[in-house]
């Protein structure tokens, strides 16, 4: 067997080694830092019927969740955004519009209604 013939294997494989290790990698995001790891002995959630209470109970438990790590800034960000939403319904006297809209959020990001 020739020389030739030999190396061709050889190279063959260096280059399937080097194709595979230059795909790139996914890396993981880090988990936003909780500040606690458990909710505070005296968290009461406001109580009552109305968007004012259903909009201020969201709101305790997101920036509970927040704090606990559960849910990234990102995400608080959007949730965030949504209760502002009710809020100014609420606050325009379409209670039923932002008790709907805060429904909604907790429904699309996996809260018990």
């Amino acid at each position: 067997m020739t020389s030739a013939k030999l190396f061709v294997p050889i190279i063959a494989a260096l280059c399937l080694a080097a194709c595979n290790s230059a795909q790139p990698v996914a890396v993981a995001q880090a988990p936003a830092v909780a500040t606690r790891s458990a909710t505070p002995a005296g968290f009461d959630l406001p109580a009552g019927s109305g968007c004012a209470n259903a909009i201020g109970r969201y709101r305790a438990i997101m920036d509970n969740d927040l704090a606990m790590g559960h849910v990234n800034q990102g995400v608080y960000a959007t949730i965030q955004g949504e209760i502002d939403s009710a809020a100014a319904a609420c606050s325009a006297g379409r209670d039923a519009q932002a008790v709907a809209l805060v429904r909604a959020s907790k429904a699309r990001h996996g809260y018990p209604g």
